[in-house]
């Protein structure tokens, strides 16, 4: 099995390592927004992200981008995405543009300045809320359908399946003894996924929020605020959706109901794509797996997921894909 430890040197080694208070606060110093000294480091691991206080102003939002993960150019498509939807008075909140530019660097590292947006998370046990949360992604579908991502990959089998399995069998992060039944257990996951796929039909892929769960909405009496658009991508409309669902089988499909009443205000559904809820599931879950071998040499990881890649975490990987195997057959939410 893959070594779990990570040396001192190993550790030094990484990027982020690098990325101390002095240099995040030099960073802000070289686009001309002065801190002043307050640095708060807010809950991401993908990339490194900062409120910072200023001596003049209210306190921005720092995101210090991995490096080597996007090209520029596809960071600054999904900047243009979400300008595109702040021309459309949709509450995103976009990159901060500073002497002409959203995308910065310095020291090596790449990063963009947003402006700080209070809020809590959305309460998705509220008929009314996911409503409302409907519309708005309704509302965003409705400009990520005009146009492709002429860089960003789509999400589907190969690129949240195959890729991250390969990855995983490749740098022998599954335990010798469990390799066999994990591989065979995919294999049916990946299957069943096919044939969710057919049963879906073509559909159309289109711009997403790549990442649309509670913890990157911030909800305000206005309603709510969608922040993080670093994991968008081409996909069908459904990933943006399944993810507000949670609880028993009747439970998500009220909730699926409340959720579309809004969303097929701005932008139609295509009742087919409700056969991949359960396809798309089964592709996270074997993407977080492989995205957590990918990054097991950022010292955060470790650190942060002491679970992973232990005897236990792969059992439980085996049982949970079983169980995915079996829901992937039985029919969507209601009747298509």
């Amino acid at each position: 099995m893959h070594n779990e430890s990570i040396s001192s040197d190993e550790s030094a080694a990484h990027p982020f390592s690098r990325l101390d208070p002095g240099c995040v606060l030099d960073a802000v110093d070289s686009v001309g927004l002065h801190g002043d000294g307050r640095l708060l480091a807010l809950n991401s691991y993908e990339n490194r992200v900062y409120q910072v206080g200023r001596d003049e102003g209210e306190p921005v939002v720092v995101k210090f981008y991995r490096p080597e993960r996007w090209s520029d150019a596809a960071i600054l498509e999904e900047h243009a995405f979400v300008a595109e939807l702040v021309g459309h008075e949709i509450p995103v909140v976009p990159a901060m543009q500073i002497d002409g530019r959203t995308l910065h660097s310095f020291d090596g590292f790449r990063f963009a300045v947003f402006p700080r947006r209070g809020g809590r998370a959305p309460e998705l046990g509220d008929p009314d809320t996911l409503e409302w949360m409907g519309r708005f992604i309704g509302r965003i579908h409705a400009v990520g359908a005009v146009k492709p991502y002429a860089l960003r990959p789509e999400l589907n089998p190969q690129t949240f399946g195959r890729e991250p399995f390969d990855y995983l069998v490749k740098h022998d992060f599954i335990p010798i003894e469990l390799r066999a039944t994990y591989a065979s257990v995919v294999e049916q996951a990946l299957a069943g996924v096919a044939r969710c796929y057919e049963r879906a039909g073509e559909q159309p892929a289109l711009r997403l929020h790549g990442d649309c769960h509670g913890g990157n909405v911030l909800w305000t009496p206005d309603g709510p605020h969608f922040v993080d658009f670093d994991d968008s991508r081409m996909g069908p409309a459904i990933q943006d959706l399944w993810m507000l669902l949670s609880g028993e089988r009747h439970e998500m499909v009220r909730q699926m109901s409340d959720v579309l009443a809004g969303y097929e205000d701005f932008c139609e559904f295509d009742p087919r794509q409700l056969y991949l809820v359960e396809a798309l599931r089964t592709l996270r879950l074997i993407h977080y797996a492989g995205w957590l071998a990918m990054r097991w040499d950022d010292p955060a990881f470790p650190a942060a997921f002491p679970w992973f890649n232990t005897q236990r975490y792969w059992q439980d990987r085996i049982l949970e894909l079983r169980e995915q195997v079996a829901l992937m057959d039985e029919p969507p939410l209601w009747p298509v």
